[in-house]
């Protein structure tokens, strides 16, 4: 008698403890106790889960809304829980309360997993359960059950008989014309998913009639939700039917008082386009799509911008070139100057694209004219936009012919007298190096790069020498000694400290795409060298070069070569210097510590050792730098050292 008290108390442990959490104050082990419903499902066993668990779950939906969005995300995959799609119907009575609650994530989460059970019924089952929960929520008092009942009728029409489908199509044409907004835009949005389950005869009848009221409604959320559904409709039915159904209210939408209609019209437009067919389009679209162009909001003539390539690319082919020129390319004229940056931006990524539908004599005549203007705009991302698509252009007009059309105006650009422009031009750079090909770029573009180094403003000079790092990994660390290297070392002995400087920042990250043996046998004699230089700055960056350089070294080179050049500049007669080189010293000592441990000790032993060795390796510079009488206490710690340097470069930067 004892054990068998003993086992009914065990059977009822799960559901006691998830009361007991459930109850509890903390809503994160409210949560916790949710995520974990499929376990304690698990222990309950299948009868028990349907007969306590879910009459349970269903009399205690009255939590805080994250918990109720984890419960209908869980109730979702259920049913093999409860017994298997025979049982599913045990699931609805929860869902369907969840698909009453207020809070909107939490109804559609609850309306996504009774899709997902509802799929689950066989059909006789689905008329049973599914659909009088169906139409209980399309009855019901508040407007929160009805919008959840828009979600559902997809999925149960094509499974149920004729008179049940009359049924469904009546309650949808009710919540279509539901006095509050909320419900008329829910039926909206469900609108071109329904229509693709109900036959022909009945879509021309019933939805279609429900499609133009609500592409009529008096609230502009309904009407925009509409123009997805008119999509939908049009690739539904023949083209004879969309001309006399639907376009009237196409029309209507592209001409609506309110731009977000518009706007949503411009967005779909190309999916309109393919739907209605090109001989619609021709008589229909390419004025409305003219109208759009032209728009008074910059919003819906930055949506259709990105539009432009692929409408005409969907253009009849017999007809194509001749539309582009005589409707299209008049309005994409005007949005050039458009006022507004991110209308210009917009047509900038997408204009080049139609060079290969125009040709190359009239992508010479119409086309290059608008992109030198683009070129030169002041919005950064209008250029950055036409230089990065500049290959469309080149494979249509060939290289010669752009080198004498845009090329002048890139290097115009570069040379431009306000430094932001420069700026702009150096980080597109790599990109239009990659378009036009290695030999392109070192006949017309190399001296460009070269000359950027040498910029009388440092930070064009950053740019400069992130931008060759970029070019290496483009071309190959081959070109790269061919081609820039030497003339980068040329520079080490230039009269102006700051050319020297460069090209030891130039050298730093050169190093990370060239490989050892360029480093070795090119880079690191030049680094050297500039250690005697007279100025302290370009010293104290010796010392910071061979500490970024080193893990490109070999251990040999290092000890022969990089440590008594380090050794003697950490007894140099400036601070700065000696403390750079202290700290160079050390950082490349630990690196080669912990290489030598990475390499003695085996893989199997973890990554909590080498984490350790890590967190003990922290460089640090010697005690006799940060005590020497000579130092006054001012480099006690690397973030002094650091200020005086950051004062020592800007203050000689000013004075240059």
């Amino acid at each position: 008698m004892a054990a068998s008290d003993k086992s009914v108390d065990d059977s009822l442990y799960p559901i006691a403890v998830l009361i007991d959490e459930l109850k509890n104050e903390d809503v994160q082990l409210r949560l916790n106790s949710i995520k974990k419903l499929s376990t304690i499902a698990l222990a309950l066993g299948e009868e028990r889960t349907r007969s306590e668990l879910i009459p349970f779950l269903t009399e205690t939906i009255y939590d805080e809304d994250e918990v109720l969005l984890a419960l209908a995300d869980q109730l979702g995959n259920f049913t093999s829980l409860v017994g298997g799609p025979e049982f599913a119907m045990y699931l609805i009575p929860p869902l369907e309360s969840l698909a009453t609650v207020e809070e909107t994530v939490v109804r559609d989460k609850a309306v996504e997993s009774l899709r997902t059970v509802a799929a689950e019924h066989s059909a006789q089952d689905l008329e049973i359960h599914v659909v009088p929960t169906l139409q209980r929520l399309v009855s019901g008092d508040w407007f929160t059950s009805r919008t959840s009942a828009c979600g559902l009728f997809s999925v149960c029409y094509p499974r149920v008989t004729q008179p049940v489908k009359a049924e469904l199509r009546a309650n949808f044409r009710k919540l279509c014309q539901d006095e509050t907004p909320m419900v008329r835009r829910a039926a909206a949005n469900k609108l071109g998913e329904f229509a693709k389950v109900v036959e022909t005869e009945y879509l021309k009848s019933d939805l279609i009639p429900n499609f133009v009221q609500l592409a009529q409604d008096d609230q502009d959320s309904v009407r925009l939700l509409a123009v997805e559904a008119c999509v939908s409709i049009a690739q539904l039915l023949p083209q004879d039917d969309v001309e006399h159904l639907v376009l009237p209210t196409l029309r209507q939408c592209s001409n609506d008082s309110s731009w977000r209609v518009r706007y949503m019209v411009a967005e779909k437009f190309v999916d309109l386009q393919k739907a209605v067919g090109p001989e619609i389009t021709r008589v229909d679209l390419v004025s409305a799509f003219q109208y759009l162009l032209k728009d008074a909001e910059a919003e819906v003539r930055a949506a259709v911008a990105t539009k432009v390539k692929d409408f005409c690319a969907n253009l009849d082919k017999a007809n194509q070139v001749q539309i582009i020129l005589s409707s299209i390319l008049p309005y994409v004229r005007d949005l050039v100057s458009d006022p507004n940056p991110h209308v210009k931006s917009a047509l900038a990524s997408v204009i080049m694209g139609l060079s290969p539908m125009l040709g190359a004599y009239q992508t010479v005549e119409q086309l290059l004219p608008l992109f030198l203007i683009q070129l030169k705009d002041e919005c950064p991302e209008v250029r950055l936009n036409i230089i990065s698509n500049l290959d469309c252009v080149n494979d249509v007009i060939g290289i010669q012919q752009l080198s004498q059309s845009l090329l002048p105006a890139i290097v115009e650009l570069a040379e431009d007298s306000k430094w932001r422009v420069r700026l702009a031009i150096i980080e597109y750079m790599p990109a239009l190096a990659g378009q036009l090909g290695q030999e392109f770029f070192d006949q017309k573009l190399r001296g460009l790069c070269m000359g950027w180094l040498n910029d009388h403003v440092y930070a064009i000079r950053e740019a400069a020498t992130l931008n060759m790092k970029k070019l290496v990994e483009q071309f190959g660390a081959p070109w790269a000694e061919q081609a820039i290297i030497p003339m980068i070392l040329v520079m080490s002995r230039n009269k102006n400290y700051l050319h020297r400087m460069t090209c030891l920042f130039c050298l730093n990250v050169l190093a990370e795409v060239c490989g050892t043996d360029i480093t070795t046998k090119l880079l690191l004699p030049t680094v050297l060298l500039l250690a005697a230089d007279p100025v302290a700055n370009v010293r104290f960056n010796v010392a910071k070069t061979l500490q970024k350089i080193s893990p490109f070294l070999e251990a040999s080179v290092i000890d022969a070569q990089v440590k008594p050049t380090l050794d003697k500049l950490n007894v140099d007669s400036d601070v700065d210097v000696k403390h750079f080189a202290a700290q160079a010293i050390a950082g490349i000592a630990a690196e080669m510590e912990l290489n030598v441990f990475r390499t003695a000790v085996p893989p199997c032993m973890g990554a909590k050792i080498e984490a350790a060795m890590d967190s003990k390796l922290i460089v640090e510079a010697p005690a006799t730098l940060t005590t020497g009488p000579t130092d006054g206490g001012i480099l006690g710690g690397g973030d002094d050292g650091a200020l005086i340097n950051q004062d020592r470069e800007s203050r000689i930067e000013l004075e240059c």
